[in-house]
């Protein structure tokens, strides 16, 4: 692991200590866009250029203009980028709403009988 990655990954919730658990990290860097508008479809895809891994609750905020394609163009550009890291507290809550999501998602019906 490179000393970049260690640096962007947040610690789990129970190794903290409690101011720690409300500070929110931020720090920029560079990404790369690819979008692309044509008859298969619009699409942008953002990669961090570091590598360093966003986790739940992050935000990414893409520096610069804004971008306008015309049907049938694509491109791929260069810009910085903005990291906002959750707090601890912010990916344990997360972490238990999101079971909560999941479960409607499910859906379980009993049918009389045997099925064919």
């Amino acid at each position: 692991m490179t000393n970049s990655y260690l640096h962007h990954q947040q610690p789990e919730f129970w190794t903290l200590q409690w101011p720690e658990a409300l500070k929110r990290t931020t720090y920029v860097t560079t990404c790369t866009i690819e979008i692309q508008h044509d008859e298969n479809g619009l699409h942008a895809h953002v990669s961090l250029d570091d590598d360093s891994i966003l986790g739940p609750g992050d935000k990414m905020i893409v520096q610069g203009p804004l971008i306008r394609l015309s049907f049938g163009e694509s491109c791929t550009l260069h810009r910085g980028v903005k990291i906002i890291r959750a707090t601890a507290l912010e990916r344990l809550w997360i972490k238990v709403a999101s079971y909560f999501e999941l479960l409607e998602l499910y859906e379980v019906s009993f049918t009389p009988g045997k099925l064919p």
